[in-house]
This record gives C-alpha cells, structure tokens and sequence, in this order.
C-alpha cells in the first residue's frame, strides 16, 4: 500500500526581509484572531523554518504564525559576519518589531531556543511568553554541569579534540565537508532522535541543501569560534514574561531533568513538561507539541484577559 503523505509535512513557501543588508528568509500563515498573540518559531543549529513544518500549519488554525531562518541558516543570507547569540538576538528583535509587530509568544528549540530566551529577556515590552524546546546556552555555575550539558553540537560528536581542528584551516573545511554528507545527517540525527521513523529523505535534505549554499563553510567556523552571549541564568533573571518548558527527555545532548533544575532555580514559577522524544520534539512528536504550546498559549491568554 503506498505510504500518504500529510499535507503538514509540506514546507510551506515564505518570502524574504531585508535585514541590515542581508535576505531574511520567513514563513508566515495564519490570521491574527481576538487578542491572541502571534507565534514566532525559530529552529535550531543546521535547521531552518522547514524543520517547523509539522507545526506550522496545525497552530496557524488557531494562531498568526511566523517561522524564521536565522541568519547563516536555512533560505537567509550566508553572509560572512561573526555569528552570536548577539547577533540573532537583534534580528529576531528587528523582526518581531518590523514585521510582527506587537503582542508575540516565541518559541524555539536548542540554539533557537536561547536566541528567543535572550530577545525576551532584552525586549520584555514586545513578548507575551517563551516556550524552550530543549534550549542551549550555558549556565554561569557550574561550569562541569555545563560542559556535560550544552556543549556545541560538534563537540559533542568528535571530542574535546575539535578545538584543535577549528585552529586548523585545511581541517576545518574538510570537516565541514564530512558533516554535511546525507549519511553523516542522518547518522547524528539517528542518535538524538528517540522515534527513528521521523528520520525522513525530506528531512535529511531540508539540513543539507541550505550547508552547499555559498558562505555556508563560513558561517559554519564563525558559529564555533566566537562567543554564545549572555548566561542563561543572567536571562533568566531579566526575563518577565510567562515560561514554558518542553523537554525531549530522551535527548543524549541535553541532560533534560538537570537542566530543569538549573532553569527552575533562577525562574521557578515556569510551566514545564517532559515527553517521549530527542532532542526535536516539536519534529518528533508534533501532535503532542502542538497541543501543549496551543493550549499554553490559550491558558496564558484568558488570564491575562
């Protein structure tokens, strides 16, 4: 029997913003409905807005929706900068203030969860809530807590020794060449994904293509060599708005009840929960993610009301 494909699976088309001189890839469906918020989705490190493609169309029913590509990801510009927390910080600042406007939840997972905890905690008059799928970022204390927990995505696959390599040039590219192979994809996605069967041909393609754009190998050595930004902790102490966890409990990246610990310590008022998944929850398990952050976001909103 031949295998239907949902039409959520499908990468919605999006269209591009300048930024600072530079092309900004977004996807945008759904209305604005009553005093509900806007929902801004931004992926993680290697990913894009197609990685939200399960979840696009399902919250866009009930919610204005926007997906993001930061900048160096995705469909965006590969410009050659120094990338940081900083710097996705201001864009999704920039963003939320040019083309959103007003009244947002900002959700995002692992490097996209930090740049929405950071933009939050900054821009408190422009966010409603954050919801973090197993978000980095580091802790300022202490430190061997961290390490274990939210070391960089290549690090955590070749070593300690990989801060030799990125001192290497000739290295450098030719490990970038390795990690971008669709074997080597789905290899490392096959280690934090719990449900293998979401490990599809579609997926392994929406992270490659966008790593044999021009400026891509760039991108990809700044990512490592320059710094994250504020402390998790310090962000969490600036932020102000409601906060709501989602924890992929099988993630061997992310040590998921350590971290809860460490973020319940400096915000405990914050909603969490934890579920049957990797490191990509809202990709592995969509119906459930979809359900959580809807109802979260409804719940959030007729108190406020």
């Amino acid at each position: 029997m031949q295998s239907i494909i949902s039409p959520s699976t499908k990468s919605i088309p999006g269209k591009y913003w300048q930024w600072q001189g530079h092309k900004i890839y977004y996807v945008k469906a759904g209305e604005r409905k009553n005093s509900l918020p806007a929902l801004l989705l931004v992926h993680g490190f290697g990913a894009s807005t197609d990685h939200w493609r399960k979840n696009i169309t399902e919250l866009s029913k009930d919610f204005e929706v926007y997906a993001i590509d930061l900048l160096g990801f995705g469909r965006s510009e590969k410009a050659k900068l120094e990338y940081s927390g900083n710097l996705w910080c201001e864009q999704l600042r920039d963003f939320t203030r040019e083309i959103i406007k007003t009244g947002v939840v900002v959700a995002g997972n692992s490097l996209g969860g930090y740049a929405s905890l950071s933009v939050a905690a900054k821009h408190p008059d422009m966010f409603k809530g954050v919801v973090l799928l197993n978000s980095a970022g580091p802790f300022t204390e202490p430190e061997s807590v961290v390490k274990a927990a939210t070391p960089p995505p290549v690090q955590k696959i070749f070593g300690d020794s990989v801060k030799w390599i990125f001192q290497q040039p000739l290295t450098q590219f030719l490990l970038f060449q390795y990690l971008k192979q669709p074997w080597v994809i789905k290899r490392t996605l096959e280690k934090v994904y719990a449900d293998k069967s979401a490990i599809t041909d579609q997926l392994v393609e929406d992270i490659r293509r966008p790593a044999c754009d021009k400026g891509a190998f760039d991108v990809f050595c700044s990512v490592f060599k320059n710094s994250q930004g504020e402390k998790v902790d310090v962000l969490l102490n600036q932020l102000t708005c409601p906060l709501l966890l989602l924890w992929g409990e099988k993630d061997p990246w992310v040590n998921a009840r350590q971290r809860s610990m460490k973020f319940r310590q400096y915000y405990p008022e914050l909603t969490e929960y934890f579920l049957d998944a990797g490191h990509c929850p809202h990709d592995e398990i969509p119906t459930r993610v979809n359900s959580l952050l809807g109802e979260w976001v409804l719940s959030m909103n007729s108190q406020s009301v």
